[in-house]
């Protein structure tokens, strides 16, 4: 645990928090912003600071409770449609709080209050092009 860390402090009660799921490894708990109802956050127990920090059985642990999670968020208000599930991972992606989590979004309709924008650049790369982004990741994923 980090003391300094504001999740650190939901984990062990020091804050206070609207628990919807907990158990030995993730906790997860309303946000307060609640971009949507029902906007739930998941936080692995274990103070990471990002995906980067992850090991993976850390990964396996945290993103196998992801969809029970989901679930009930969805079966928990018939007017959610869709789910949108974020992880912004350091700062330049908008992380703001330095303790791995993943955002649950309920969608309800297309005005519902949230949104993301995906620049299309097909028209900027070519073939050779991504072939070259292609190996520069593959040739480091190791074994």
């Amino acid at each position: 645990m980090d003391e300094n860390c504001v999740f650190c402090k939901i984990i062990t009660g020091d804050i206070p928090s609207y628990t919807v799921y907990e158990d030995d490894v993730v906790k997860a708990f309303l946000d307060i912003s609640q971009v949507t109802p029902g906007h739930t956050l998941v936080v692995p127990k274990k103070h990471v600071p990002d995906l980067f920090a992850y090991d993976s059985q850390l990964a396996a642990d945290v993103f196998s409770r992801i969809p029970k999670i989901t679930t009930a968020i969805k079966a928990s208000n018939p007017d959610i449609k869709a789910m949108n599930v974020v992880n912004n991972n350091g700062e330049l992606a908008y992380q703001s709080v330095f303790h791995s989590h993943f955002h649950l979004i309920p969608r309800y309709t297309k005005d519902d209050g949230f949104s993301m924008t995906f620049t299309d650049n097909t028209d900027k790369y070519s073939s050779e092009e991504l072939q070259k982004i292609q190996k520069q990741i593959t040739d480091r994923l190791g074994d």
